[in-house]
């Protein structure tokens, strides 16, 4: 895995996911992902939340890209620690606020807002069709904030609340949602 693109462009990093039970993103999807992003939202200004952190892919990136204020929620203690290693090369560990906790219960818990929220939960998850609605429903969101969710093939959100545009990388997913209502 790398980081494609911003200050620490082309630095590799390789968690020992044999044992995990995470699914990183594909580098070219992260790319598609970002691409479109970038054209979206400003980093520097943005309040980011990354549910199913992971390996932390989508939060090195998105650091890389001037993102200084972001939240990383992941139940997996392996990667928790080994997203705390790479922050600290990184010297990033000031701007990341390190969750261990379940995605789906800091979505229905969390007070804070944020600009900008990505989830990238495993595919076989049972509850993984009502996450846009758990968040449409949250408080987690700005006005206007985007939350992209990513999937497989077995997943339609078109009919979901808030939902704009689906996007396909080989066979991942990403489908894009505004929230237009702060609550």
């Amino acid at each position: 895995m790398r980081i494609i693109a911003g200050d620490f462009r082309g630095r590799r990093f390789t968690p020992p996911a044999d044992n995990w039970p995470t699914r990183p993103t594909t580098d070219i999807a992260k790319e598609g992902l970002f691409n479109i992003l970038t054209n979206r939202i400003d980093f520097e200004d943005t309040k980011m939340l990354d549910l199913f952190g992971g390996s932390g892919s989508h939060t090195y990136e998105a650091l890389s890209r001037g993102c200084r204020d972001i939240t990383y929620v992941d139940r997996f203690a392996p990667a928790i620690k080994y997203t705390a290693g790479i922050l600290g090369e990184l010297g990033m560990t000031d701007f990341v606020q390190l969750h261990r906790k379940d995605a789906l219960r800091f979505v229905e818990k969390s007070t804070d807002r944020f600009d900008y929220i990505f989830a990238g939960p495993p595919y076989g998850m049972p509850r993984l069709d009502e996450i846009p609605s758990l968040v449409a429903q949250s408080h987690l969101s700005t006005v206007n904030g985007l939350f992209v969710l990513e999937h497989n093939a077995n997943h339609d959100f078109a009919q979901s609340e808030g939902f704009v545009e689906e996007r396909s990388y080989g066979g991942t997913r990403f489908s894009f949602f505004h929230m237009s209502v702060s609550k």
